[in-house]
């Protein structure tokens, strides 16, 4: 924690807590954005999340770490403000802001509006990068956000004086030891399910980097559809920064996994397939590692034995556990979904009983878009379009 000293702003309370802003958090991002305006946002949330973090960690039992992975960071930060984490049992969000007078906490209307996005609690910080320090201003719910904030139209933002926040973050922790908080999220509606061709057309035409401000560009309940499908506002932001699609496997096997999917664990080894008479050898396949209830599994895909012959070839997703002595426990699932995350007819495999592997096999048509999904839930699960 830094000293009085060590910050000489006018502004200082000393009632709120000081963090240095450690001297890696300085280095501009590595990721590329499309304005100024969202580097500058992203360099923000990055000092913001580096000084706060080791913080947390330091002082809390409860294991701290991000609430996405890494790699899901710049898709965001090209939109919105704000940096989402989860302590202990608890998700909250980081608001920086370098405003001077700041005066209020302002939160991105995603954030307090889109249901896979709501956290529990909302930290404002301000970030003072010339000084060296960031200043942790307090917290709110997001109950008190939605009933007590101010909701600004034009910015899309909810607004609260930091006046009615909550300076001291101890006694957010000691509530959480002692299990005495209140149930801290509002009820939050559902948004309409986006249209695939819908969600086409706007990547399209947000996708252009001349639309300075895309998340004020289309009604919110469009924007708020397309920007919580993670796969589409993945797209959204490689086509802002003028990227190739990252997500083709037909691409992947011809000349390797892309940069954007191999930050997201996918790689290329050889494969070995499931068949109905065993297993064979092939020659080409992509896998990732997942974690599933503690355990390290490894979903592979590749073409299918049953695609010989056939002009459409059939792709086979499958999903084993790392340790080759270990099975797939009774209840789990491996699902398949349409790129709106519909289903299909013969889509998901699951184990009745203990089984080496799960598989589905999958004719695609070129273009066309899958999403996997395995039941019960993988660490940092983000559904991806695998494009074929």
């Amino acid at each position: 924690m830094m000293s009085h000293n060590a910050a000489s702003s006018h502004l200082l309370n000393l009632e709120h807590l000081l963090l240095e802003i450690p001297e890696s958090a300085y280095a501009l991002p590595s990721h590329a954005y499309s304005t100024s305006g969202a580097l500058r946002r992203a360099h923000l949330n990055q000092m913001a999340l580096e000084s706060f973090l080791p913080w947390v960690r330091a002082e809390q039992d409860q294991p701290a770490r991000l609430a996405r992975q890494s790699a899901t960071w710049p898709s965001i930060w090209e939109f919105v403000n704000g940096t989402a984490l989860t302590v202990g049992a608890q998700r909250l969000v980081l608001v920086p802001s370098e405003a001077i007078d700041g005066d209020e906490l302002r939160v991105a209307q995603e954030w307090v509006d889109l249901p896979n996005w709501v956290a529990d609690y909302y930290v404002a910080v301000y970030v003072n990068p010339d000084e060296g320090y960031v200043q942790v201003q307090g917290y709110t719910t997001h109950r008190q956000l939605k009933e007590r904030g101010t909701y600004d139209a034009g910015d899309r933002a909810y607004t609260l004086s930091t006046d009615d926040l909550i300076p001291d973050l101890n006694v957010l922790w000691v509530a959480q030891d002692l299990g005495l908080q209140t149930v801290p999220q509002a009820t939050v509606a559902p948004l309409a399910p986006l249209p695939l061709e819908q969600a086409q057309a706007l990547i399209e035409r947000l996708g252009n980097p001349a639309v300075v401000f895309p998340r004020q560009a289309v009604p919110f309940p469009l924007w708020g559809a397309l920007l919580a499908h993670d796969g589409w506002r993945k797209r959204l932001y490689e086509q802002r920064q003028g990227m190739v699609e990252q997500w083709s496997l037909a691409q992947w096997l011809r000349a390797g996994i892309s940069g954007m999917a191999a930050e997201f664990g996918w790689a290329k080894p050889q494969l070995q397939l499931a068949t109905g008479l065993g297993t064979r050898s092939a020659e080409v396949g992509v896998c990732r590692m997942l974690e599933i209830e503690g355990q390290a599994y490894t979903l592979k895909i590749g073409p299918s034995p049953e695609s010989t012959g056939l002009e459409t070839p059939v792709w086979r997703f499958e999903l084993a556990p790392v340790d080759g002595t270990q099975q797939i426990p009774v209840g789990m699932k491996l699902r398949l979904l349409t790129e709106d995350l519909q289903t299909f007819d013969n889509n998901e495999d699951g184990a009745i009983a203990p089984v080496a592997t799960l598989y589905v096999d999958v004719m695609a048509a070129p273009g066309e878009g899958i999403v996997w999904a395995v039941e019960p839930t993988p660490e940092a699960y983000e559904p991806e379009v695998l494009r074929f």
